[in-house]
């Protein structure tokens, strides 16, 4: 269904569908005139008729339901509307928090909207050319260039996944760090410990590929008990509140719906069958969980590298990508559940790991 929709002759929603969805996103129970009054207030030239026509679009392709008869029909956008709204996350990070409009609470409907066809097939060919021309440019390499391009790639990643968790640590200093084992007099030993918990993350999962080619408990709790080591952080499932910082939204405090929503992601992963969606619904569903008390982020691009990596595709370093950009796109998908700012950083970062990175 998902790519039926982004079929259409300009392969994804035109501004016209775009603003409707976000009047009705912000304006719950609106009728087809509502609507068309909310437009006119933007500038939006229109007509009631193409309101109604465009509604009834969105109505067939499963983004909005409706309730009442007649005249008296108005518009909600249900879950699968929410994964796919688009949304200028930066915008939306900007208002205060109680000018926020999404949820505050866990969306227990969420994981059965986040199916395959997240990418629409123009993506998909994209993400299968980049992986065809790395490959394609990595036949032959030397065991010793390999083993140079390994090492540059994990530091890029320790040192671009430690700093979106705020390490301070430079890319400079995290070489130092993973190559000679020589710590920076400046920075505190949790920051060093974070990143050399990074390093021996990544080699896990390298080395240990074939074992995630299935989303486990087990190997999400593994992954997150290395990342966080020597940290002061407690392993398992967490069985207290967390609170997320600069946000609305308030994760499960109850440990038993916390196990039932792991097990809903790992079904959901489990239905998917191309592995870049895999990484991309496991990366964002941990993250959104937050199954343990801290380490939730790092943990699901770590889980999303190793189900890259099992299938034989390139992980990715986040090297390119901003940690503002990337803590605002993962924030719009707690409040709004909205896939779409995040999915942008994604793909950026799949063709930037193609073009850059000769790991083998």
């Amino acid at each position: 269904m998902i790519r039926l929709w982004y079929n259409n002759d300009t392969n994804m929603m035109n501004l016209k569908e775009k603003k409707i969805i976000n009047i009705i996103f912000k304006n719950k129970d609106i009728s087809s005139s509502g609507v068309f009054a909310e437009l006119l207030k933007v500038g939006e030239k229109t007509s009631l008729v193409t309101v109604k026509r465009l509604l009834s679009k969105m109505v067939a392709l499963g983004f909005l339901n409706t309730s009442g008869a007649g005249r008296s029909v108005v518009y909600n956008i249900n879950d699968l509307g929410r994964v796919f709204i688009e949304i200028d996350a930066k915008e939306y990070c900007s208002f205060d928090l109680n000018e926020r409009y999404g949820l505050t609470q866990f969306n227990f409907n969420l994981f059965d909207s986040l199916k395959e066809d997240v990418f629409n097939i123009d993506e998909i060919k994209e993400l299968e050319k980049n992986n065809k021309e790395y490959k394609e440019r990595t036949k032959g390499l030397s065991s010793t260039i390999q083993k140079k391009e390994l090492e540059r790639f994990l530091i890029e990643l320790s040192w671009k996944s430690s700093k979106i968790e705020g390490n301070t640590y430079t890319l400079i200093d995290t070489a130092k760090l993973i190559l000679e084992n020589k710590r920076a007099e400046s920075k505190t030993e949790i920051e060093a410990q974070m990143i050399l918990n990074h390093k021996n993350a990544f080699n896990f999962i390298y080395n240990n590929r074939a074992q995630f080619k299935i989303l486990t408990k087990k190997n999400i709790e593994d992954l997150h008990r290395i990342l966080t080591k020597d940290l002061d952080i407690s392993s398992g499932i967490r069985k207290d509140m967390v609170g997320i910082a600069g946000s609305i939204y308030k994760p499960l405090d109850n440990k038993y719906q916390i196990n039932d929503a792991l097990e809903s992601l790992i079904k959901t992963v489990a239905r998917i069958k191309n592995p870049y969606e895999k990484a991309f619904i496991s990366l964002l569903g941990i993250s959104y969980i937050q199954p343990f008390s801290d380490g939730n982020k790092r943990t699901s691009r770590f889980i999303a590298n190793a189900i890259l990596l099992a299938h034989n595709f390139l992980p990715l370093s986040y090297r390119n990508v901003n940690e503002d950009d990337y803590r605002e796109a993962i924030l719009v998908f707690y409040e709004i559940n909205s896939v779409m700012p995040f999915k942008k950083i994604f793909l950026s970062e799949c063709a930037f790991s193609a073009k850059n990175y000769s790991i083998g």
